[in-house]
């Protein structure tokens, strides 16, 4: 326990990089998995933290897409929603843009309006009953090629849900380079929609040069290799791009080898926009709370560099200007009273 522990617990957040199916509970997990007895996930919410131990990013994405496999009708993707938006409420995140794959659940059989309408039915229940206010990134799975774009682009662009606020890459780097993505960024883009691929997570600078070049990203999911190219750096920090950063995930996933060399330290240092989030949270044991509390000990931050973190979060979200200014007013008055 830190002693900023509690001011972490209470402090109102925003959360921008965190995964749909991977910000599943273990109880959800195992309840969908004793549903679908024909998958290898297991039943026992105990045995899910053995299942949930990554050899490397090749292993995490198999353990991933068979969670995945799970959300098989319009039930599911509804119970997962709104379930993920409970366990943020007693976070205190109060927005959050949630990275949906829609082409994971279509290709499984659920019809593109069912489930759409399922995860706008979970949104609206989440902010009119929980407070949490959900917007969603429909992303790419890189790794299921082009065809998975044009089904993600056409589901965004064509059926657009009032949620939908941006448009996402994700899935392995090695081996799935961002530009051949572009015409699908460029139709999202024209469509009204932001563009905030993953980039520079298990590979170098280019790729996050490629997903700034070619895919016009607005913000970077992870830009683990970042710091690897001062003149990278300098650009995100000259034109306020901000970083997803997912200090926990990138170790579970080996992005990084050792959390003390995370190399958040030299994005702040270089004046990046930095923005602290969990990315499948119960899949690597963590949540927002804790990649706080991470951050703050690395950073060696107080409350008061805790809440500035907070704070960049809400500038580099997609609410509009009311909706920023309130979130905004929100954690100061909190950090005030706590101060106080």
């Amino acid at each position: 326990m830190s002693a900023l522990d509690p001011f972490i617990a209470g402090l109102p957040k925003a959360e921008l990089h965190v995964h749909h199916v991977g910000s599943a509970s273990p109880r959800i997990v195992a309840e969908l998995a004793a549903r679908h007895p024909d998958s290898p996930v297991p039943t026992d919410p105990e045995a899910l933290a053995d299942f949930f131990t990554f050899r490397d990013f090749a292993h995490f994405i198999e353990v991933y897409l068979s969670v995945v496999d799970l959300i098989r009708d319009a039930e599911d993707v509804r119970l997962l929603t709104y379930e993920v938006a409970r366990d943020m409420a007693r976070q205190n995140i109060r927005y959050a843009e949630l990275t949906v794959t829609p082409y994971s659940s279509t290709r499984r059989g659920i019809p593109d309006v069912a489930f759409v309408e399922a995860i706008e039915d979970a949104r609206k229940a989440a902010e009119s009953e929980l407070g949490v206010v959900l917007r969603w990134c429909f992303d790419i799975p890189g790794e299921a090629g082009l065809e998975a774009a044009e089904e993600t682009a056409r589901i965004a662009c064509d059926l657009r849900p009032d949620g939908l606020v941006s448009f996402g890459l994700g899935g392995p780097e090695i081996g799935v380079p961002r530009p051949q993505f572009k015409p699908y960024f460029d139709r999202a883009i024209a469509a009204g929609l932001h563009s905030v691929p993953h980039a520079g997570e298990t590979t170098g600078p280019q790729t996050i040069w490629d997903a700034l070049t070619e895919l016009r990203a607005e913000r970077i999911g992870h830009g683990t290799s970042a710091p690897q190219d001062p003149a990278l750096l300098a650009h995100l920090a000259e034109h306020r791009i901000p970083l997803e950063v997912c200090p926990t995930s990138n170790l579970a996933t080996r992005a990084v080898t050792d959390l003390d060399r995370h190399p958040v330290r030299e994005m702040v240092s270089a004046g990046v926009l930095v923005t602290i989030n969990s990315d499948d949270p119960p899949m690597f044991g963590t949540d927002l709370n804790t990649e706080y509390g991470v951050a703050a000990r690395l950073l060696d931050l107080d409350a008061a560099g805790v809440a500035a973190l907070a704070r960049n979060a809400v500038e580099a979200s997609f609410m509009d200007a009311a909706g920023k200014a309130a979130l905004t007013a929100e954690i100061d008055a909190y950090t005030a009273a706590w101060r106080g």
